[in-house]
């Protein structure tokens, strides 16, 4: 009958309901023993002062864990600091040298590398970053990103998008999309592309043609002025 409950089903939901109240008792004691540590499972600014502090709190927390699993065989989770490295500290006066950091997800253009300055193409204007820049976070659009090695050297690459964090202890990382040694573009395949992009915007037969269109143009159009201004 509809609302009635046979006396198997209860047997059945009976050590389900003991489990998870062990498991909830076995957590509150987790918690307990662990509630006065100072933990740092955040990825806010570890600074490198604090890192020992840190190794400390968490060696507490996994050994807390590790007694209390409701699985022996259960793993010891990650934290972020398994996957990142502590900050560097923010010098009292800006360095020499800025430290950059250039990746796309199939390739990694500088790592850690010492440069004079780098010129980042962002979607509110391009802007220089030198040692002791203000921290920013900038969408790319396309554009050139220009890499001042030194006072005679310069590279430059074309990216179609991406982010660029600037920090306060004069790093610089730059996530691009997609990036090209400005040298590597072809320019009579780009005016080609420029010009395909234009014809296709004329005769677009709906919203989403249109949108793929200026899409193309916008960044053949980039390439263009690049490879015009190299």
């Amino acid at each position: 009958r509809r609302g009635a409950s046979s006396p198997d089903c209860g047997a059945r939901l009976r050590p389900v309901t003991m489990a998870l109240r062990q498991a909830m008792r076995r957590l509150g004691a987790l918690s307990s023993q662990t509630s006065t540590a100072a933990r740092a499972f955040t990825t806010s600014a570890p600074r490198l002062e604090a890192t020992e502090a840190q190794k400390e709190s968490i060696k507490s927390f996994m050994d807390a864990f590790d007694q209390n699993k409701p699985i022996p065989t259960m793993d010891l989770p990650s934290t972020p600091s398994n996957f990142m490295s502590p900050e560097r500290e923010v010098p009292a006066t800006p360095p020499e040298k800025m430290t950059l950091n250039f990746y796309m997800p199939h390739e990694i253009q500088f790592k850690d590398a010492e440069v004079d300055q780098v010129m980042i193409p962002a979607t509110s204007g391009d802007f220089g970053v030198l040692p002791g820049h203000v921290p920013t976070v900038a969408q790319l659009r396309p554009g050139v990103v220009s890499v001042q090695l030194n006072s005679s050297e310069t590279q430059k690459y074309f990216v179609s998008s991406g982010f660029a964090f600037v920090h306060a202890n004069s790093v610089t990382d730059i996530m691009a999309v997609e990036a090209i040694p400005l040298e590597q573009l072809d320019d009579a395949a780009v005016k080609k592309g420029l010009a395909d992009f234009n014809n296709k915007l004329v005769n677009a037969k709906d919203d989403y043609e249109k949108a793929a269109a200026q899409i193309g143009i916008e960044v053949c159009g980039a390439m263009n002025h690049a490879l015009e201004g190299k």
